[in-house]
């Protein structure tokens, strides 16, 4: 059991959390390039809620709902994800330098958002078919890793990591051939589509990794009390009577195909999945039970607001959402080393 202490503290961290992600939604909708009231915008909310009446034109509602909406709906979904696969990933691997990406998902959805940007078959468009090929890759990729470095019954997490490295080598080295036989413009896009940005957002790309966003997050949730019981251990969870190898597989499948899925959309988007984890592990403690709900919400507010920033601070340009997370994310994960490493001396 919990002390009383330590639980008002999560409390507390689970209340600021809540507090953030509203914030960062408020600021989503009314932050952008183009000025609108912010009581405009919250008066034209409570409007569709069939309090008041709508005081915007229909000019700034299509920039609202058509134009920042889905995009910080999209940011919410991603940064979920990403963090909750992260601390899962973490958690599995016994690994606090793991993410999302481990297993080869970033390489094979390169590869694949690359055959469509290059349209290698001169048939593809990069609208239509660079998600559809993107999340192929990454799935293709986890499928190998999973095939090479997990199905043994006697196969550990380090087999299946230094299997995830070796498919990440072929899937990269792939891509990088491709890219040699492409066009400079062709480069660029890929590129920048490798920077991640949630710039192309649609309520559209919203439905669609709706579905495996919500599944696969509640799947990962539902994890965490297995994962407090792999933390001791595998042989160990073993005698305790708990399936590892089945946890391994449900959890690996749940993180990587919700993780493809928000990378066919977005692009690779890096830190998420390493320091939110690792920022709610030091506020609430290293049961995943508590991570894992907690970095789905702290992780949707954190991209929001990177978000928010990447597409305000050069106005009318527009930074790569990447670029954004790695310029925050690498000092934040720094700080977190230096923390640990006194907290140990």
């Amino acid at each position: 059991m919990s002390s009383p202490a330590s639980a008002r503290r999560v409390v507390l961290v689970a209340a600021a959390t809540a507090v953030a992600l509203m914030v960062a939604v408020v600021l989503g909708l009314v932050i952008g390039p183009v000025s609108i009231p912010t009581t405009r915008i919250l008066g034209d909310l409570v409007s569709h809620l069939g309090l008041g009446h709508s005081t915007l034109t229909s000019t700034q509602s299509s920039i609202v709902w058509q134009l920042r909406a889905p995009r910080m709906v999209l940011g919410l979904l991603a940064g979920a994800m990403l963090a909750v696969a992260g601390g899962t990933y973490q958690g599995v691997f016994r690994n606090p330098l793991a993410d999302p990406y481990l297993l080869g998902v970033a390489a094979g959805a390169g590869l694949g958002a690359t055959l469509a940007i290059v349209d290698v078959a001169k048939a593809a468009t990069i609208p239509t078919w660079t998600p559809v090929l993107a999340f192929a890759g990454a799935m293709v990729a986890v499928t190998l890793t999973w095939l090479i470095g997990g199905r043994s019954m006697r196969s550990t997490t380090a087999t299946l990591v230094l299997a995830g490295v070796a498919v990440s080598a072929l899937f990269t080295s792939a891509q990088t051939f491709l890219q040699q036989q492409s066009s400079a413009q062709s480069i660029a896009n890929v590129y920048i589509w490798l920077l991640g940005s949630l710039a192309n957002a649609s309520w559209h790309s919203v439905l669609v990794v709706v579905p495996y966003v919500v599944v696969c997050v509640v799947v990962c949730v539902l994890a965490g009390r297995a994962l407090d019981v792999m933390s001791v251990g595998e042989d160990e969870a073993r005698s305790l009577g708990l399936s590892v190898r089945t946890v391994r597989l449900v959890v690996v499948a749940a993180s990587s195909l919700g993780t493809a899925a928000i990378v066919s959309a977005v692009g690779l988007i890096g830190f998420v999945g390493i320091i939110v984890p690792h920022i709610v592990r030091l506020l609430v403690g290293t049961s995943y039970r508590r991570i894992l709900p907690i970095s789905v919400v702290f992780g949707a507010a954190f991209l929001v607001l990177a978000d928010t920033v990447a597409r305000t601070v050069m106005a009318p340009s527009e930074l790569p959402l990447g670029v954004v997370t790695a310029v925050i994310g690498a000092p934040v994960f720094v700080l977190i080393l230096s923390v640990r490493r006194m907290g140990n001396a």
